[in-house]
């Protein structure tokens, strides 16, 4: 029998009873009906300092950044909930995977050389995405700078590979049958995923505990 999926749900809203809390949720009950393992990572209720000080401060990573990277390497896919807010994600947000997603942990970057070795590779993405504009506008006028900086600039740059985007909008006006129908869509979603097999184990990331690990 093919081993089921670890599918990692990370909320990137910082209020619990938002509609993107109301999607995660949905996604990861219908994942785990569908036979996965699934853990759930509320952002919004971890305990740590958003304030990233860059690569080459004394910056310990606090408990539950340490249980978020250990999550993140036991995962084959990684679902990331979140609105956009001026064209891209929540501060909190970029602010948790500033302090996470660490050279030495997510990338390293080789010696002499303008290349690097994508440390998470071997997982894949999706990303839920609500938005107050409709997605027609935020593709053609905006262009989508907050999807580019998700899928190319941080997920495929650390090897996380493929990345589904799903966009949802425009919230701000929608019904709440039309609210109740992205809900049930992103249950859909999770059993899905959740039914597909497995597809070999994650590659290990090591888990890093300070932001002051060299680049190089």
């Amino acid at each position: 029998m093919a081993e089921q999926q670890n599918i990692l749900v990370i909320l990137g809203h910082p209020a619990a009873d938002s509609l993107c809390a109301g999607m995660a949720r949905a996604y990861a009950d219908g994942a785990q009906q569908a036979g996965a393992k699934v853990r759930f990572l509320d952002v919004g209720q971890l305990a740590f300092n958003p304030l990233f000080q860059g690569y080459g401060a004394a910056q310990p990573l606090e408990p539950d950044l340490l249980a978020a990277q250990a999550d993140i390497t036991w995962a084959h896919h990684l679902v990331w909930v979140y609105p956009i807010w001026w064209g891209a994600m929540p501060a909190l947000l970029k602010g948790f995977i500033d302090r996470v997603l660490l050279p030495g942990y997510a990338f390293k970057y080789r010696k002499g050389s303008s290349l690097w070795d994508k440390l998470l590779a071997g997982r894949s993405a999706e990303l839920l995405v609500t938005m107050d504009s409709p997605p027609w506008y935020f593709r053609w006028v905006t262009r989508m700078p907050g999807h580019h900086q998700m899928k190319k600039a941080i997920l495929e740059f650390c090897g996380i590979a493929p990345v589904r985007t799903h966009s949802f909008g425009p919230v701000r006006t929608a019904s709440a049958e039309q609210l109740a129908l992205w809900v049930h869509k992103t249950r859909q979603l999770g059993q899905r995923q959740g039914g597909r097999a497995a597809p070999g184990k994650p590659r290990a990331a090591p888990v890093t505990s300070s932001a002051s690990s060299p680049l190089p």
